[in-house]
């Protein structure tokens, strides 16, 4: 197949999925990894998809390359965030070590606490706050302060993480693909998820409806490595994963 022939099926391909990984390249086009790897570091120079880690998508896709700061996401989707949180906060135990990440879907969490007999670890300066007042113990790892996100990140806050073993973690995300996994914009913030959860038994990410089919530059984690707790999806591809659960208006949850 011509060089021309190959970059336009592949184009096609990814007008059609809009996101595609590297390994449904290869199956697709029965080619080699390095080729495709090639061709769409090619068409990404040529802007004609972006490449992203493990695969691609197509232009105009919802991709984010910066977050927003705290005080402008605080109020999005307010309603999902507090129905997820509080679901989220019933599954903490006695004695349990858990790991919070910063996030503001996170931080809700401590406002539905009932369990006060398990330690805290956390990244975000607010969320150490809060725990502290609702009576619980807590750690905070030390690091750089990012101002966006008011989250701690940097080599010294990875150090850290790597000491412990937590029984459970809840995460936050700015997108979620089944092709690209769990994303966010910065690469240090990534860094000090992608420890977190490989220190965690039992992982969470906590995200709204709106985050799923949005993509960021940095894969922190793959989509089978969480359990997923949302409120109701409209997307039938994800009714079919076994780990989403879906808040329903009661505040309990099903097991899709």
């Amino acid at each position: 197949m011509l060089v021309e022939q190959r970059f336009e099926k592949i184009l096609k391909i990814v007008d059609e999925k809009k996101s595609v990984t590297v390994q449904e390249l290869m199956d697709l086009l029965d080619t080699s990894e390095s080729t495709i790897r090639r061709d769409l570091t090619t068409l990404h120079s040529n802007a004609r998809l972006i490449k992203v880690h493990g695969g691609a998508i197509a232009l105009g896709s919802n991709y984010h390359t910066k977050d927003d700061y705290v005080e402008a996401r605080q109020g999005l989707n307010l309603k999902d965030k507090k129905k997820i949180a509080k679901y989220a906060a019933s599954l903490i135990r006695m004695n349990d070590f858990v790991y919070l990440d910063a996030g503001t879907t996170t931080e809700y969490i401590i406002d539905y606490l009932e369990e006060k007999n398990a330690v805290f670890v956390t990244n975000a300066i607010t969320h150490a706050q809060k725990l502290v007042k609702a009576g619980c113990t807590v750690y905070l790892i030390g690091g750089e302060l990012k101002a966006s996100t008011e989250a701690v990140v940097g080599n010294e806050a990875i150090l850290n993480l790597n000491k412990y073993n937590f029984t459970k973690g809840f995460f936050g995300t700015n997108g979620i693909s089944m092709e690209v996994g769990f994303t966010t914009p910065d690469l240090n913030e990534a860094m000090v998820k992608k420890a977190a959860f490989a220190r965690c038994s039992d992982r969470y990410v906590l995200c709204d409806p709106s985050k799923f089919n949005q993509i960021s530059p940095i894969t922190f984690a793959e989509f089978s490595n969480s359990k997923i707790i949302t409120t109701s999806l409209e997307d039938n591809t994800y009714k079919q994963c076994t780990n989403i659960l879906e808040v329903n208006e009661h505040d309990l949850y099903r097991d899709i």
